[in-house]
């Protein structure tokens, strides 16, 4: 349960789960998207000087995720609404926002590349807070808003006034970083990386969309793109490609770093002040100048 009702369906819960599905099927979690977030995440959690000892870990890349904590000594619990995923690692068949975990039961939690498809966001993260330990570690990686609009503008021009949505909305940086600390979750720190990538083909943009689960998931009924449309979606995108044949895309990433409350942990800057860096942040180090481990 979570501290939020009445939340509206925005996203299909059964379509999700097959898209996710598919997703690991395609990809087993190695997609390119994956691999840059698992990447950056564990950058960060090896700037943090404590020692983790239970993890939760959710998203598409857990069997790589998971080999890599438990060799750091961890115990690891996998979930996530793809069935396929779950049982191929023993993990927990369900929704990020609807979590059977009880409170305080992990002192980590890494979620890559799954929160920007939950339909209540704000309890997924309150949900968090509460199953972690007091000054528990959560770590997040999504893809975030302004992502893709390069093949966004060629599928609006392409289907003209028919116009209809083919890839879920996404949020912002700031916005995620304010659901943080709605939530409960303390010293929080948001920020973004902006890839700047060229494709060859529209097949491999859109494949890399479908591998880390990026399909259209929105309630209601699908509009399968026609053919007349997706010929002149193929034509723009040649059009658009630059001298040397490729299509230029931008993809933002989102990376969330947050602590359950504790006590000990110091208070936060005013925000805008700059003065509480991210290495602070994840370094675990507490007011007195002590390392927990």
């Amino acid at each position: 349960m979570t501290d939020t009702v009445n939340v509206p369906e925005v996203f299909d819960r059964q379509r999700r789960r097959i898209v996710r599905d598919r997703a690991c099927a395609r990809s087993t979690g190695d997609d390119f998207f994956s691999q840059i977030m698992v990447e950056e995440i564990l950058e960060r959690l090896d700037v943090v000087k404590r020692t983790f000892r239970r993890a939760l870990i959710i998203g598409l890349p857990a069997t790589r995720l998971g080999t890599e904590l438990k060799s750091r000594g961890m115990k690891v619990v996998f979930a996530d609404a793809s069935a396929r995923l779950a049982r191929s690692v023993g993990g927990v068949i369900c929704d990020d926002d609807r979590l059977p975990f009880a409170d305080h039961s992990f002192d980590l939690i890494i979620n890559i590349g799954s929160l920007d498809t939950i339909n209540d966001l704000p309890g997924a993260l309150v949900l968090i807070r509460r199953i972690l330990l007091p000054d528990g570690l959560m770590l997040a990686a999504l893809i975030g808003a302004e992502s893709f609009p390069s093949l966004k503008s060629v599928m609006m021009e392409a289907e003209g006034d028919r116009v209809s949505a083919h890839i879920h909305p996404q949020i912002d940086v700031r916005t995620a970083g304010d659901l943080v600390a709605r939530a409960g979750l303390t010293l929080p720190v948001a920020d973004s990386d902006l890839l700047r990538l060229k494709y060859s083909s529209l097949q491999r943009l859109i494949a890399d969309i479908r591998d880390v689960g990026g399909s259209n998931i929105m309630t209601g009924n699908l509009t399968a793109i026609r053919h007349n449309v997706l010929d002149e979606i193929q034509r723009l995108f040649r059009a658009q490609a630059g001298p040397d044949g490729k299509f230029a895309e931008n993809v933002t990433i989102l990376y969330l770093c947050a602590w359950a409350p504790h006590p000990d942990q110091p208070k936060p800057a005013r925000r805008g002040s700059g003065q509480v860096s991210l290495t602070k942040t994840l370094s675990g180090k507490h007011g007195d100048g002590r390392s927990e481990n």
